[in-house]
């Protein structure tokens, strides 16, 4: 049984050993996250070639996403490491203050718009929001604050403000410099940190573009107004990242989960991707086996339809880096067996604007009520794919391309599987034959069972999907 979700694990001092990452590759990895907040451009260089390396060995396609710093919002460093601050005492956030030089009554700050963007009755949440600060007054460069919640603050925490309502661009000059790196990578997605609009997205993608890039370009939804511009976000990018730990700051943990099915819901509307993120199996940075909770929201994260599921520290910097991919196959896998997961009633009233549309829905509507093993789709883009897996099936679809960057981009679509195929010829019944061999040769189908196959008259024009054929393997007639 093939898992239709996909596993995105963040590569990091945990995964630098060939041998892990092969044994990733065989637990189940889709794709691989670079973190650009941390390390230089060398060193994720090396991580991206090591992948696709032990992807080829495997006879596998390893997207990867590159996923940007974002503005830095952060206190700076105190001389003694850490403070504990007790409620109710004042504490101030000084733009002026040196960086490396905090104390028990200030901190100094990396983001010099706060006082502007901070008024008196404001809340800051700093370090996911475990410190919580109530501004007094806003004095000059001074932010000063009163403590509402305590307890002890260590250097260079994340600070937000309760609500949204910072300022800061989402694209920074290092962000620029590291979408460089990206289109020098040749990477498959660049995730931008903090976007507030379509435009950060929009922007992000003609820096990639002008870099000679062509990956999808990802919005993590992790700010108020992310959420409240959402559908054009939606619309401008390729895909969203549901990035819950700093939304679950802005608007609330209690405020997550609704959103999070909201979010996921709107990316399938619209016909884009979804990547479920942040504390997924946290307890397995330390622990062999994730708690019933972790479980638990892996499991409805597959049902609500996330294309993708991600793990963070618990790849990167963990204990048990291959059991949290185990882990995470294992519930993706149970959970895709409930009934709601495997029917759909997506798009039966909609209208669709495109001839490759119409024979993607035509071909699920009909994978779903006949019994039919497998779809081949013979694709250039990845469009059609892509709208075929935004309908919820147990019907695997094969991506068969000649395109190196459409394989490694399907990688992240769910129940999508990339397949290395060259059309030689344009012998239609030719080309029907070969794709079934190669599904034949995967052990995906047998004599008898049905395939849908789907592709253009003109082989190798990108949008040119227009047919789809029934076929029985074994039985192939000669047509044209």
């Amino acid at each position: 049984m093939l898992r239709r979700t996909k596993i995105v694990a963040t590569f990091g001092p945990a995964t630098e050993d060939p041998k892990v990452i092969d044994k990733l590759i065989e637990a189940g990895l889709d794709v691989v996250r670079l973190n650009f907040s941390h390390e230089g451009h060398a060193i994720h260089m090396q991580r991206a070639e090591t992948v696709r390396e032990r992807a080829k060995a495997h006879g596998r396609e390893i997207g990867i996403i590159v996923d940007l710093q974002g503005p830095k919002i952060r206190i700076g460093k105190f001389k003694n490491g850490r403070v504990t601050l007790q409620e109710g005492e004042m504490f101030i956030l000084d733009v002026d203050h040196p960086l490396d030089a905090g104390n028990q009554e200030r901190v100094g700050i990396t983001y010099k718009a706060l006082p502007q963007d901070v008024e008196r009755g404001a809340t800051l949440l700093l370090d996911d929001g475990r410190i919580v600060l109530w501004v007094d007054k806003v004095d000059g460069n001074k932010v000063i604050c009163h403590v509402v919640v305590g307890g002890e603050l260590s250097n260079h925490k994340g600070i937000n403000r309760q609500g949204g309502g910072l300022t800061a661009k989402a694209l920074t000059d290092k962000d620029r410099e590291d979408i460089r790196a990206a289109a020098r990578m040749q990477a498959d997605y660049v995730a931008i940190s903090f976007p507030r609009s379509a435009d950060d997205v929009n922007e992000a993608r003609q820096l990639l573009r002008a870099a000679g890039g062509h990956g999808g370009i990802i919005a993590k939804i992790e700010r108020t107004e992310a959420v409240q511009n959402i559908e054009s976000i939606i619309d401008a990018a390729d895909a969203i990242m549901i990035a819950r730990g700093d939304l679950g700051v802005e608007i609330g943990d209690a405020a997550v989960p609704p959103i999070q099915k909201r979010l996921i819901k709107l990316a399938r509307e619209h016909n884009k991707v979804s990547i479920t993120a942040t504390q997924m199996m946290e307890s397995m940075i330390e622990n062999a086996i994730p708690t019933r909770a972790e479980v638990s929201d892996v499991a409805n994260a597959v049902i609500d339809g996330t294309d993708a599921v991600m793990l963070s520290a618990e790849t990167a910097v963990g204990k048990h880096v291959v059991a949290a991919v185990m882990a995470m196959d294992r519930v993706c896998r149970v959970a895709e067996q409930e009934p709601e997961v495997i029917t759909s009633a997506h798009r039966m009233r909609a209208m669709f604007k495109r001839v490759d549309e119409a024979i993607a829905m035509a071909t699920m509507y009909t994978a779903n009520h006949l019994d039919v093993k497998a779809i081949a789709a013979l694709t250039e883009s990845g469009s059609t794919v892509l709208w075929m897996s935004r309908i919820s099936s147990a019907v695997p679809i094969y991506a068969l391309t000649s395109q190196v960057e459409t394989r490694r981009k399907v990688s992240l679509y769910r129940g999508v599987y990339p397949v290395a195929f060259e059309v030689k010829t344009s012998d239609h019944a030719t080309v029907n034959k070969e794709a079934i061999d190669e599904l034949r040769r995967r052990g995906t189908v047998r004599d008898g069972d049905l395939v849908i196959i789907t592709k253009g008259d003109l082989t190798g024009v990108m949008g040119g999907t227009n047919a789809m054929k029934i076929a029985m393997v074994g039985n192939l007639p000669e047509f044209s």
